[in-house]
């Protein structure tokens, strides 16, 4: 949601204003204050949620759009009998770019899919990794591509577009400062519209196709809000677990609550032989998983057929991805359907016999971790596949709409009789002191805590009441000058 209805003063379709419900003597003190607020949040971070929300549009449609342009590496020309043992597809790979150092291999998802064999090469960037696509019938490699995570070019383009508009730790700033208002934004215009008198009870959930003018602007605006604000504060919830600030503090109380994402412990026992390094040494990958550098082989390996082949008999089973034994580790094998339902098991193979060593289930996961989980993977689009990421789409367009019409509403509501270039103006100074003193101190309290948790929140917020304060003051001083 944005601007509200914001200014005392009338055009000749404005609607009278609105009236506190019967016994709602409390809301009448608080609302003034939410409309200030919701007006200066509004006008002044709009711009930067518009930036998300474009951005966003876009990265909701790379997942089908990365079907399309790399059609050629992501499936095979014809689906055969059977697959050729994993351990051959990496060797054409090797063949391909023997430049780069194995490090996974991601088998096909389904039958139509090519093998993903991901590489360590020098020359790339940070978190980049060469990925050689490979028909599991023929062996035969259909392409070669940099890839972020489990992003080809495109997607991971826009995924990088949509956190910092490629300008790298300086453009993260947007994205969580976008991110830290759009729930406090969301959840204030949802209570100003909920708390509106309105002749018929379908005008909160229906836009009212009687109303002409800002009236009908504003019926647009509040109604979608309404619908999109659950929605809007998810994105914002999970969009801060990626951020620099926030995210650190995230990320420490979920730690401290018991709620830390595990991992299958893949740690050989004393006197095992196998070479490498520690499993989660190297590049750093998209959602918080981690690349192995690369490393010498073992010197005793059952090879990766038969590693696999014991993670599935372990019920490890759906789109797996093979992590390459490293130094002092085993194989990692892990499940990455991140479609409901869900499948995270994941269990580690000993290189020197096949053994699985260690087994964790998605199941044992703390609840904390799980949600992290669900939420991350809606965020992006993953959790309920074409659905998911349409619902995205709507969201970003939705909020598109709603700044559009804020902006219109502060438009439309400007004085006109005074001068020809003007603009609504806020509700006025001083609706704080109206309120009793048991709702400003604990208000207050929230309010420094909430700050101080999603510092950037924390910091604009001061910010905007400073230079309120000095506003406030300039304008005191030109009544006094003009009165005298």
């Amino acid at each position: 949601m944005s601007v509200e209805e914001i200014h005392d003063v009338r055009t000749p379709d404005s609607d009278p204003p609105a009236t506190p419900r019967s016994g709602s003597g409390g809301w009448a003190a608080v609302r003034p204050l939410l409309l200030r607020m919701h007006f200066y949040a509004g006008l002044l971070v709009a711009p930067l949620l518009f930036l998300a929300a474009a951005t966003g549009l876009l990265y909701a449609a790379s997942w089908q759009a990365e079907k399309i342009v790399y059609a050629d590496e992501l499936t095979v020309a014809r689906v055969g009998d059977a697959a050729i043992p994993l351990s051959a597809q990496v060797e054409a790979a090797k063949e391909a770019a023997p430049e780069g150092e194995v490090v996974s291999v991601w088998p096909g998802p389904d039958a139509e899919a090519t093998t993903r064999v991901i590489m360590e090469r020098s020359g790339l960037a940070e978190g980049e990794t060469l990925t050689v696509f490979v028909d599991p019938y023929t062996a035969e490699v259909r392409g070669q591509l940099t890839t972020v995570g489990d992003a080809l070019p495109l997607r991971a383009w826009l995924s990088t577009f949509h956190a910092d508009l490629q300008l790298g730790e300086f453009g993260r700033n947007y994205s969580e400062l976008a991110a830290s208002w759009m729930w406090v934004v969301a959840l204030g215009g949802l209570a100003l519209w909920i708390g509106r008198r309105r002749k018929r009870a379908s005008q909160l959930v229906l836009p009212d196709r009687r109303a002409t003018g800002r009236r009908r602007t504003l019926s647009w605006h509040g109604v979608v809000g309404l619908w999109s604000a659950a929605g809007l504060v998810v994105l914002s919830a999970t969009g801060l677990t990626w951020s620099k600030y926030a995210g650190e503090n995230i990320g420490q109380l979920q730690d401290s609550l018991g709620g830390a994402t595990p991992a299958v412990s893949a740690k050989l026992n004393p006197g095992t032989e196998a070479g490498g390094a520690d499993e989660h040494a190297g590049h750093t990958m998209p959602e918080g998983t981690q690349m192995p550098a690369p490393a010498p082989a073992p010197t005793a390996d059952v090879g990766l057929d038969r590693a696999v082949a014991a993670a599935r008999d372990a019920g490890v089973t759906e789109a797996i991805r093979v992590t390459l034994p490293a130094q002092g580790k085993g194989y990692v094998v892990k499940e990455q359907d991140k479609q409901v339902p869900v499948h995270f098991d994941s269990v580690a193979v000993d290189p020197a016999d096949g053994r699985v060593m260690d087994e964790l289930r998605f199941a044992d996961y703390p609840v904390l971790a799980k949600m992290t989980r669900f939420g991350i993977d809606l965020h992006m689009g993953q959790t309920f596949g074409l659905v998911n990421q349409i619902v995205l789409a709507a969201l970003a367009v939705g909020l598109m709409f709603l700044i559009f019409w804020g902006y219109r509403m502060w438009w439309l509501r400007r004085p006109t009789k005074d001068r020809t270039l003007s603009a609504g103006r806020a509700q006025p100074r001083g609706a704080w002191r109206k309120l009793p003193v048991t709702v400003v101190l604990p208000s207050a309290a929230v309010t420094v805590l909430v700050g101080w948790f999603i510092p950037l929140l924390g910091l604009s917020l001061a910010v905007f009441l400073a230079v309120d304060l000095l506003l406030g003051f300039a304008a005191r001083r030109r009544a006094a000058a003009a009165a005298a």
